[in-house]
């Protein structure tokens, strides 16, 4: 998790060929930015694991008094993988969650490789790593 001065992306290529051509480009400023990864261990306490990807969410978007959070599919950082269709569904919901109570969500596409620039601040909390 890391706390942005300002984030920016680009589509760069699908990483799964079932997914729709998204040609997309966005930025935002004074946001949380999240690199979100699914195990496959975390299939079997979904319910846990969304609660705590949004509560942890929440966390840090208050540490900086921010309700920018965007939510970045970043699935090769552990050799543990969930399936897609898990990994989208929970992205899915936290969305919806965080939404609901608020924050404003920019979701890079699912299956795609990015390009990528963030600015990230220099405080000790800008980056915190949590794994549950």
């Amino acid at each position: 998790m890391f706390y942005v001065h300002e984030w920016w992306y680009k589509t760069a290529s699908r990483s799964l060929p079932h997914v729709p051509e998204i040609r997309k480009e966005e930025s935002v400023k004074d946001a949380v930015v999240i690199f979100f990864h699914a195990e496959a261990e975390d299939e079997e306490k979904r319910g846990s694991v969304l609660q705590k990807f949004v509560k942890n969410t929440k966390w840090i978007a208050g540490k900086f008094d921010t309700k920018n959070v965007v939510l970045h599919s970043f699935n090769h950082l552990s050799a543990s993988k969930s399936s897609p269709e898990f990994a989208k569904s929970l992205l899915d919901e936290v969305v919806e969650r965080l939404k609901r109570t608020g924050y404003n969500v920019m979701l890079t596409p699912f299956g795609y490789f990015n390009e990528f620039r963030m600015h990230v601040a220099g405080d000790s909390l800008a980056k915190v790593f949590k794994e549950f």
